[in-house]
This record gives structure tokens, sequence and C-alpha cells, in this order.
């Protein structure tokens, strides 16, 4: 691209439209990252958090670049916005492996709702079952509800892996917990477990005195979901 053409791409990244926005974007994710990287780190320092955001799906764009990958560690460091910050969790995702450790540090830093539950969804895609289980554990401490459900449906996966024990006694206290939310969610994550200590949960979760945790064991135990 020219520069006048360049000029005119930051120019749209920075429009009131948000059609003409995402236009541009997509345009730059097409250009080097030697292009691409400088424009998004002069958008990345806009007031707006809806510029931020922008610049932080744009350095996803630019996956595998490690100039990309250094510009989102830094920013994240001094982002407060909660939604800048998850947009920046699922660009940062898009750098494989060597996000993790990131993620990690982002969720254990922050405990904005938001973030949180996107940082669970994320290490759902992941290949790391010991890192969603250790995510997932701490989160079911959280005092947001349902940033805690997140972390009960996430061991559904871990329940899937090596790590089964691990899930399967996090669920068993679950199961009995006062809160019928939990127990509700404890029955939904033990779907397609064919462990006997599942069998075990979601016979007596069918006998709850909630009728949603009932429902939910029920379908639970026919291989359904909810």
């Amino acid at each position: 691209m020219t520069p006048d053409e360049l000029d005119k791409l930051e120019d749209d990244l920075r429009a009131p439209a948000l059609n003409v926005r995402i236009t541009a974007l997509n345009t730059l994710a097409t250009q080097p990252a030697a292009v691409a990287i400088p424009i998004l780190q002069r958008l990345s320092q806009d007031s707006s958090f809806l510029l931020r955001r922008l610049a932080a799906m744009g350095f996803g764009n630019q996956a595998p670049d490690k100039t990309a990958f250094d510009s989102l560690q830094a920013l994240i460091a001094t982002e407060t916005d909660a939604n800048v910050l998850a947009e920046m969790a699922n660009s940062i995702y898009e750098f494989g492996d060597p996000s993790i450790p990131l993620l990690i540090q982002m969720f254990e830093a922050n405990d904005n709702w938001l973030l949180r539950q996107t940082i669970l969804s994320i290490l759902q895609e992941s290949n790391h079952p010991d890192v969603l289980l250790e995510i997932a554990l701490k989160a079911l401490n959280d005092s947001t509800q349902t940033v805690k459900e997140t972390a009960i449906l996430s061991l559904r996966q871990v329940l899937m892996s090596p790590l089964q024990a691990e899930a399967l006694n996090a669920l068993t206290s679950l199961a009995v917990s006062p809160i019928w939310r939990d127990r509700w969610r404890a029955a939904t994550a033990l779907t397609g477990c064919d462990h006997p200590q599942a069998a075990a949960l979601l016979s007596k979760l069918q006998k709850d005195e909630n009728h949603y945790v009932v429902a939910a064991a029920l379908d639970a135990s026919m291989g359904g979901s909810q």
C-alpha cells in the first residue's frame, strides 16, 4: 500500500462507523507485520476503549509475529478496561502455547467477571487440561456466580482427560453445595462421563430438592447437554 493509502486506512480505523472500522481492520490484517504493527501500536494508545479493543483484535491477526506478541504483553500490563483485556486474552491465545502462562497471569491478576469467564472459555479450547483444572479450581472460589458456573462447566472437559479423578473430586463437593446453581451445573458437567463415581453422583442429583438440578441430572444421565 502507498503511504497515502496507509494514512487513509488508519483514519478508517478511527471512523465513527463500526463497519468502516472493521473493514479497515480486515484490510490491515492482510498487510505485513512491519506495516500493521506500528499502526496498531498507535491505535492501542487511544483514549477510547473501543479503539484499544480494536487494536487488541488487530494484534491477534498478526500471530505468530513476535513483535505483535510482545506488544500485546506490554499492553496487558497497563490496560485497565475489562472489555479490552478480554479481547487481549482472545488475541494472545492466537499465539498458541506461549500464551498460556500469560493467560494464567491475567486470570490471577484481575477479578473482573468478564475477563475471567473469557479466559476459562479460551482454556476449554486448549489442549492443556492441567491448566484448565488449575484455573477452574481457583474460579470455584470466585464471588461472581456466573464465573463459578463457567468453572464448573469447564470441569466437563477435564473429565475427558487423564485428570478425571481430580475433576470428579471437585464435582463431588459441588454436588452437595448448598447453592442449587452449583449442583445444577455440576450435573451438566457430568454429562458423558462413564465413570461409576459420576453415575453415582447423577443418581443422587436426580433426587435433588430443586427441579432444575433433577432435570439436568436426568439429561446428563441420558448423555444430553444443557
